[in-house]
């Protein structure tokens, strides 16, 4: 088991056997794989990457951009040489990924254009669609700022991308203020997601 654990690949390998059967098993027990059947895989991924994603934003908010100052200046080039690169290559691609399964799982569930029109396309006579809505389009900001500005400016702050140090400080800063601006929205977004589904169904 050690053997098995000490290796990344191998359990998630193992994990998503697991999680196939799983998900077999709720095809035979439900005993169709029709577009209900498909809404919960699709909402199984869009969580899978959301938690991927915000999880790898608090880690960046709540100890890695906090703890840096501390870090020895001869110990600092370990996280920004290998493990921030790292970090950003999975929480910009779980950040893209959670989007996808979002926009898929709307469209499968024929809620898209009321959602992102805040219910307007019908007459907000629909709550769930604008709480929905609001959420959605949080996420969609919170993926823009990964996209447009985080990653363009941490690729100069880390020295993946040339630039003289008042170049990398101030990339630096802008991508801590985009970072703390999706940390903010992280919170309300994650309200309209869980309690919507709750309330409405």
């Amino acid at each position: 088991m050690a053997g098995l654990l000490s290796n990344l690949r191998n359990t998630l390998i193992v994990s998503a056997v697991l999680a196939l059967i799983l998900i077999a098993s709720y095809k035979v027990h439900y005993g169709a794989a029709d577009t209900i059947f498909w809404q919960g895989v699709f909402r199984w991924m869009h969580t899978v990457f959301g938690i991927l994603w915000i999880g790898l934003l608090y880690y960046f908010n709540f100890v890695q951009i906090r703890k840096m100052p501390e870090i020895p200046a001869e110990l600092k080039p370990a996280v920004s040489k290998y493990i921030a690169p790292e970090a950003l290559f999975w929480f910009r691609y779980a950040a893209l990924f959670t989007v996808i399964m979002g926009i898929i799982l709307a469209v499968s569930r024929g809620y898209l254009v009321q959602t992102l029109t805040l219910g307007a396309s019908e007459g907000f006579a629909v709550p769930q669609h604008t709480l929905m809505g609001f959420g959605m389009w949080l996420g969609l900001i919170m993926f823009f700022n990964v996209w447009v500005f985080i990653w363009p400016a941490q690729k100069i702050a880390l020295g993946i991308v040339d630039g003289d140090a008042e170049a990398k400080a101030k990339a630096g800063r802008t991508a801590m203020l985009f970072s703390r601006t999706n940390t903010l929205l992280s919170l309300p977004m994650l309200v309209t997601m869980t309690m919507t589904q709750t309330i409405f169904g």
